[in-house]
């Protein structure tokens, strides 16, 4: 019954959209979805980085370019107030230089607006469990850019053994609930070890973190 519980538990949503039709339609696909709770829905970073620290969240669905502060600061601010959250960016462009920025301050994840509502409600699953949710092009550009990225100071030294295989297991694309039990620990304890490796390797996301194992 626990472990049925847990399975089944929604997945806790936010939205920073300064767009009213695609605030309210993202709304209504997250809200209808028995898979998700809306936690907060906000119309720009300023409210979202004063009120959404006050409720918990697991996803949160970022408009990159809001009035005001933008969504890259926006998510900067927020990661290190809320740890554990995942954050995907929405956009109208494959804007290369906003792409990094975003990934550099946190996000996990970049889809396009005219994503299909279908493949944005996999994508939130996808990047709670421990993926990295982008369109094929958009993860291609991201290689290619860090591959040819200094790495001269990369931080790996300063692994213990433990957190090199977490970050071992963690760029095989395995989500959290296989990393857990691949190496016979609970999920608590695998977020501690994440942070750690992150504070160590200087970034912010899961993406960074595997590009500097990968170039090694």
């Amino acid at each position: 019954m626990t472990s049925s519980t847990v399975e089944f538990t929604p997945i806790r949503v936010a939205i920073v959209e300064d767009d009213d039709e695609i605030r309210a339609n993202l709304t209504h696909r997250i809200g209808g979805n028995p898979a998700f709770r809306l936690a907060r829905s906000f119309p720009d970073a300023e409210s979202a980085v004063s009120e959404l620290p006050r409720h918990g969240v697991d996803v949160v669905l970022v408009d990159i370019n809001l009035p005001g502060m933008d969504g890259v600061e926006c998510v900067r601010q927020l990661k290190s107030r809320l740890p554990e959250a995942q954050f995907i960016m929405l956009t109208v462009y494959e804007d290369n230089n906003r792409l990094f920025k975003s990934l550099m301050a946190g996000a996990s994840g970049y889809l396009l607006k005219r994503t299909p509502p279908a493949r944005l409600l996999a994508a939130i699953k996808e990047v709670h469990a421990g993926g990295s949710p982008m369109t094929p092009q958009i993860a291609r550009r991201v290689v290619q850019h860090f591959r040819h990225a200094p790495t001269a100071d990369s931080g790996l030294e300063r692994l213990t053994p433990r957190e090199f295989e977490v970050l071992e297991q963690l760029s095989k694309g395995l989500r959290y609930k296989e990393i857990v039990d691949q190496l016979g620990i609970s999920v608590g304890t695998l977020h501690s070890y994440i942070r750690k490796v992150y504070e160590k390797l200087h970034v912010h996301s899961r993406t960074e973190a595997v590009v500097k194992y990968l170039n090694r």
